[in-house]
């Protein structure tokens, strides 16, 4: 028996644009998942068998954007300034978070989904690897971490 409906269009992973404020070049070839988890709290009433749940508090897992290694230096220079902030060596800059967009885009460019992260920092930078036996290109990597993200239409 043939199903009836309209077939759906799935968003392919291979075309994005990554928009981080302050930073002039952000091209990536690869960016980690977005993922959010709600903690589960149970509790018993009054000696009850069964629990009552409730939401719990929200975690949010890091992002990890990757791309070829350049002369650009806005990555490492955002990851020094939050190294020298957490060193106390000297006044904290107040514009280390910054806000970043994700944003999906369709084969001939136009905007599928466009997901917002929250005063996001950089918690590790990676120069990449190298090896004289490799012709390929040296992969630099920051991994992020936000407080929240949304998709915004």
């Amino acid at each position: 028996m043939a199903v009836i409906g309209n077939p759906r269009s799935f968003h392919k992973k291979f075309k994005f644009r990554v928009e981080i404020d302050g930073v002039g070049h952000a091209g990536f070839q690869k960016c980690s998942e977005l993922a959010v988890e709600i903690a589960n709290v149970e509790y018993f009433e009054g000696g009850s068998l069964i629990p009552n749940k409730s939401p719990g508090r929200m975690s949010f897992t890091d992002v990890t954007l990757e791309r070829g290694a350049t002369q650009d230096r806005d990555l490492f220079d955002w990851f020094q300034e939050v190294a020298i902030t957490s060193s106390g060596f000297g006044q904290a800059d107040p514009n280390y978070k910054r806000n970043l967009d994700i944003v999906q885009l369709d084969r001939d460019g136009t905007t599928l989904r466009r997901w917002s992260l929250s005063r996001a920092w950089p918690v590790k930078f990676v120069a990449g690897e190298w090896d004289n036996e490799s012709d390929e290109n040296v992969i630099e990597s920051v991994t992020l971490t936000y407080d929240f993200f949304e998709l915004v239409q």
